[in-house]
């Protein structure tokens, strides 16, 4: 009986630990979902307080750009009157993001806009802030995730509830990058249109360049048969043909020496002129046939 009694009481020691270690646990991953939270915060406002001297270096160069200035102010103040819970503050920056990049955009219509110091300053400053938001929002949301996991699942949910820790929002902004550019290759959307890349047709056939096969176009020398067409099958070289009269000369066979050329590798025989008889001596004359 006491061996039973003792059995219990270190269950029970062990249950209480348990409960403890995890309650703990829980206490730990809340606390550290809202200090990210407010590094998040630190740096929203950080953000906040560098549009008003961003708008008001490109009111210096965009007067006539009202609509786009009051828009980027309106967006700004709705992410400074706060919100209840991370995800209405992740909307009102998301129309902020929104609003800014409309206003990058008007910008790149400057160029003494884009070279002024305080333009590209104020442009750097923003990007380094827009960088650490980014690296606070993986942060947060990161804890969010571990504590939201503990709170659904057994057994620990059951010293979530006892302790009223419940799940937490994520903090979602937009990413620009998600938006991928529309890549335009010219006005015209059919084929063949103004600025459309140039495609070669399947059934042209390939004209070469080389000085073996020559260009296309070129007139064929004597001899030579013309150079085919799309679609036509090349010609055999055609012999050439005698003047009215003559008999016409055989055309070289492939792989033949013409009888008017040497072989190859010796000089040319130049024909020589008859010798003339000798003084006193008849010229010989051959013999005739009775």
């Amino acid at each position: 009986m006491v061996w039973v009694l003792i059995g219990i009481v270190v269950v029970l020691v062990l249950l209480v630990l348990w409960a403890v270690m995890s309650y703990n646990r829980l206490i730990k991953l809340r606390n550290l979902v809202q200090e990210a939270w407010h590094q998040i915060d630190v740096e929203l406002k950080r953000r906040h307080d560098l549009i008003p001297n961003l708008v008001e270096t490109v009111k210096g160069y965009a007067a006539h750009e009202r609509g786009t200035l009051e828009e980027v102010i309106r967006a700004r103040g709705a992410a400074m009157a706060g919100a209840s819970t991370p995800a209405a503050a992740a909307q009102n920056e998301n129309m902020l993001t929104q609003a800014l990049g409309r206003l990058m955009a008007v910008a790149e219509a400057y160029p003494d806009l884009k070279a002024n110091q305080n333009f590209l300053s104020l442009q750097a400053e923003l990007s380094s802030t827009e960088d650490r938001i980014a690296a606070g929002r993986r942060y947060y949301n990161a804890n969010v995730r571990e504590l939201n996991t503990k709170v659904e699942t057994v057994p620990t949910n059951v010293i979530a509830g006892f302790a009223k820790i419940g799940k937490e929002e994520y903090f979602e902004v937009e990413d620009q990058a998600r938006n991928a550019p529309n890549i335009s290759f010219g006005a015209g959307s059919g084929a063949g249109g103004p600025g459309s890349p140039t495609i070669a047709d399947a059934g042209s056939p390939v004209q070469p360049s080389s000085v073996e096969f020559g260009q296309a176009g070129t007139p064929a020398g004597p001899g030579q048969a013309p150079p085919a067409g799309p679609g036509q099958t090349p010609q055999a070289p055609q012999a050439p043909q005698a003047a009215p009269g003559q008999v016409p000369p055989a055309a070289p066979q492939q792989g033949q020496i013409p009888q008017d050329q040497p072989p190859y590798g010796q000089p040319p025989v130049t024909p020589q002129a008859p010798i003339p008889p000798a003084e006193g001596n008849p010229p010989f004359q051959p013999p005739q046939q009775p």
